[in-house]
């Protein structure tokens, strides 16, 4: 592949989508259809790419952050247009072939690049079109095949085919691999001779069989290859079928789904077998889970690993690692940063931040954790809160094995509960606790009589 290049066409607004974005950077399960491609080629072994950029160029340039190379499309005048714009790098690879893909179709796969540009080599083509057999080609242009099997005679349009033409279903992918050098002859060729007054790409195939070259087609076992989206429903359509691709590919390896409504996975996340994954179920990033677990329902997770055996129930979690055999849930966050160690209990309305959470530690409800580390077989009291930022800066709690935290405790951090510590309901602690200690802190405990008939009084009178 040293020699070889890719040319990714990414300059399309797609003005029916109704966004600032250009097209090739809507997402389908999260990721920019651009990137989808890019890894294609990448995967492939294809790792020296140019993408042509057209309307609003700057958001293809702070997605690319220098990663690949660029060129701009000024004026959008068709595919071939597109294509000319990028000649100096195609002579960069003189000797070598070029992959012309668009950055909106993002399903081409790695092995379809791969076996097409074996095919391209073995018959000796000038041009090899990337196709599809469909079902229903409405739409497509059509591959006409030579008769005594030399390659391929053209492609038809739908609008310009005959009955008995349009009855055939291998169709133009739109992408292409072609011998560097006969592609920059084509290019120099091409004339905008039609109504839009565009260079289309298509036209290449003419004119390198009319200058006696020969033109294949290379049939991609993926039958989406092709496919791409024109407006809101195109994408959705998109995203549905890279949602049931990986749901799929998650059932064949004994991942469980009684249900898959509002179930949405990412294609780099992993899940490990005997899992069961419940409805409303968001997983994302590099997320990792392990056997035996249930996940949700109405769960989001993001970059996040899961052990073995854990239980999530309505819990959203980001950057953040769970371990063996936890309970979690319903209506826990875990923020970047967070440990959740063996064993551990966290309940209803809970928030852990940047924290250690030690084995058999329980966190029941209403309670915040931020910026702490945590023994082992702690108990939390309801309303619990480690108190970390003063308006300036963010600092530590530590809490020693087998401590006991009492309800509606405030930890102001920095603070240290010691081993088997106990701190009592409603106190607010500012020093270190030691070891096996009882930290107490309230006021004295007064009755203002009369106090409440006299506001009550007070409130009738006003009215």
């Amino acid at each position: 592949m040293s020699n070889n290049c890719a040319i990714i066409l990414a300059g399309g607004q797609g003005k029916r989508m109704k966004t600032e974005l250009p097209k090739p950077l809507l997402k389908v399960l999260g990721e920019p259809m651009l990137q989808w491609v890019v890894r294609a080629c990448e995967d492939s072994g294809v790792e020296d790419m140019c993408i042509v950029k057209g309307y609003n160029a700057e958001a293809i340039d702070k997605w690319a952050d220098g990663r690949y190379k660029t060129v701009f499309q000024q004026e959008r005048k068709g595919t071939g247009h597109a294509v000319m714009t990028a000649s100096e790098f195609i002579r960069e690879h003189s000797g070598g072939n070029v992959l012309i893909l668009n950055g909106d179709a993002p399903f081409i796969d790695a092995e379809t690049i791969k076996k097409s540009l074996e095919a391209h080599i073995s018959e000796g083509n000038a041009v090899t079109v990337i196709t599809s057999e469909i079902d229903e080609p409405k739409g497509y242009g059509r591959i006409l095949r030579d008769p005594d099997g030399n390659g391929i005679t053209g492609i038809v349009e739908e609008k310009d085919a005959t009955f008995e033409q349009k009855k055939i279903k291998e169709i133009n992918s739109g992408a292409y691999w072609f011998n560097a050098e006969r592609l920059l002859y084509a290019l120099g060729e091409l004339k905008p001779n039609n109504s839009q007054g565009e260079y289309y790409l298509t036209d290449s195939v003419f004119i390198l069989l009319s200058a006696g070259d020969r033109a294949g087609a290379f049939v991609s076992e993926n039958p989406d290859a092709v496919l791409g989206a024109n407006d809101r429903k195109g994408m959705l359509m998109l995203n549905d079928v890279a949602r049931k691709r990986v749901i799929e590919r998650l059932m064949d390896e004994g991942v469980e789904f009684l249900c898959t409504d509002g179930v949405t996975i990412g294609r780099d996340v992993k899940v490990g077998a005997n899992t069961c994954i419940l409805q409303g179920t968001i997983l994302t990033g590099k997320t990792v889970i392990g056997e035996n677990c249930v996940i949700g329902p109405n769960c989001l997770i993001d970059n996040t690993v899961v052990g073995n055996g854990t239980h999530l129930n309505t819990v959203q979690a980001y950057d953040s690692q769970i371990d063996n055999n936890v309970k979690i849930g319903p209506f826990v966050q875990l923020r970047p940063g967070s440990r959740i160690r063996d064993g551990v209990k966290i309940g209803d309305f809970v928030e852990i931040k940047n924290s250690d959470i030690g084995e058999n530690t329980a966190v029941s409800h209403l309670t915040y954790v931020g910026d702490s580390d945590v023994g082992k077989h702690v108990n939390f009291g309801c309303g619990t809160v480690t108190s970390n930022y003063d308006g300036a800066n963010k600092y530590r709690t530590t809490i020693g094995d087998e401590a006991f935290i009492g309800c509606n405790t405030n930890l102001i951090a920095p603070v240290t509960v010691g081993n088997g510590a106990y701190t009592a309901a409603g106190t607010t602690v500012t020093k270190n606790v030691p070891d096996d200690a009882l930290a107490i802190e309230r006021g004295e405990l007064r009755f203002i009589e009369g106090y409440a008939a006299r506001k009550l009084k007070a409130r009738k009178l006003k009215k």
